[in-house]
């Protein structure tokens, strides 16, 4: 089972016209830059922006198909915004229930307990929301869409309002609900921290279009897409906890093309990690080196190569089937010779990683 939508709204100087097909499991991340439509994609999805003739279907059920269009309160959908819009007058645990209370008992997916234990809010409940940290709200909002048991959650920047603490004390239970849960999600954000953390689909935006969309590390290392530019540049390998160096205080992350040492993370044997590695901490040589400080290098292929500016060039490399991205000085490139096809070693600084 898939969602598919298609859409042409008119929404002040913006045209969203918009036709995909998205997975209905795991996470699809919408980006793009600010005003080209991820919010009122969202809104469309959720009826609350109007397309007579649009079509909406989420697994079997359409939500409308230009013959008929499901009411926003009955679609099967949970909403979660910037803000956490908490009802003031009641406490945690009223909060959650008016989530509950909205759906029958025969039909409800996930109990209040359940909800709460995902997203650690069970010892909040006797609190008044005016007294909870911005994460801590933004969790129990979570939790509050979670009680109306969707079939598919919108998350419209949940942590852009989070300083970073509360951003880094909410992504790992989104980590866990996201995994526990067979939910689709449709996630907005601007971070690429948190896409690169949470998602596994992306949906690239441009001026009320889809621009492209696919699996994260494909489009990520994509050199005809926007997110190449810049500093930010990266792409994102799934690893798991092969064991710790306490000695050197080091984890052993391996993946189907080795191993990696990355500064030591308190995680249990065989925890999956996802690990972000930017352009701008990848360097190459023609040859293995080894009296080197770099401890993770890796043979790898050039796949593709474009210039980036007037001084830079990036390439796309592949260990083994994992394509990452590797950004230098176009004089570089060219002293080495680099062109697709060509064998190298790719090195990467255990510190300059990023789980």
């Amino acid at each position: 089972m898939t969602i598919e939508f298609n859409f042409h709204i008119q929404r002040g100087p913006l045209t969203l016209r918009v036709k995909a097909t998205l997975p209905d499991q795991g996470v699809t991340a919408l980006i793009g830059p600010s005003g080209c439509g991820k919010t009122t994609l969202l809104r469309a999805i959720a009826g609350l922006e109007k397309d007579p003739q649009g079509y909406c279907r989420v697994g079997p059920d359409v939500w409308q198909d230009g013959r008929h269009t499901l009411p926003t309160h009955r679609r099967p959908l949970g909403f979660v915004f910037q803000e956490p819009r908490l009802f003031s007058h009641l406490s945690v645990r009223g909060n959650l229930e008016y989530g509950l209370c909205r759906i029958p008992k025969n039909k409800r997916r996930i109990t209040l307990e359940e909800a709460s234990r995902l997203l650690g809010v069970e010892p909040l409940w006797s609190r008044d929301p005016s007294h909870l940290s911005g994460g801590e709200r933004q969790r129990v909002a979570v939790a509050r869409a979670l009680l109306t048991s969707p079939e598919l959650l919108l998350m419209d920047e949940p942590l852009s309002a989070l300083d970073p603490k509360g951003k880094q004390e909410i992504l790992p239970y989104l980590e866990r609900l996201f995994h526990t849960l067979a939910l689709p999600v449709l996630f907005v954000s601007h971070a690429t921290d948190e896409v690169a953390r949470l998602a596994e689909h992306l949906l690239v935006m441009h001026q009320g279009q889809i621009e492209a969309s696919g699996p994260i590390n494909t489009l990520l290392t994509r050199l005809d897409l926007a997110q190449r530019h810049g500093d930010q540049a990266e792409a994102v390998i799934k690893t798991q906890v092969a064991g710790h160096d306490p000695v050197h205080h080091l984890t052993l992350l391996d993946f189907s093309g080795g191993r990696f040492l990355v500064p030591l993370a308190h995680l249990p044997v065989g925890h999956p990690v996802r690990l972000r590695i930017l352009a701008r901490d990848v360097s190459l040589t023609l040859h293995h080196q080894t009296e080197t400080s770099i401890l993770n290098i890796f043979p790898a292929t050039i796949d593709a190569r474009t210039d980036d500016g007037l001084s830079q060039t990036l390439l796309r490399l592949r260990i083994a089937e994992h394509p990452i991205l590797a950004r230098l000085t176009r004089k570089s490139a060219s002293d080495l010779a680099l062109v697709p096809g060509k064998q190298v070693y790719a090195q990467i600084k255990a510190m300059a990683l990023l789980v």
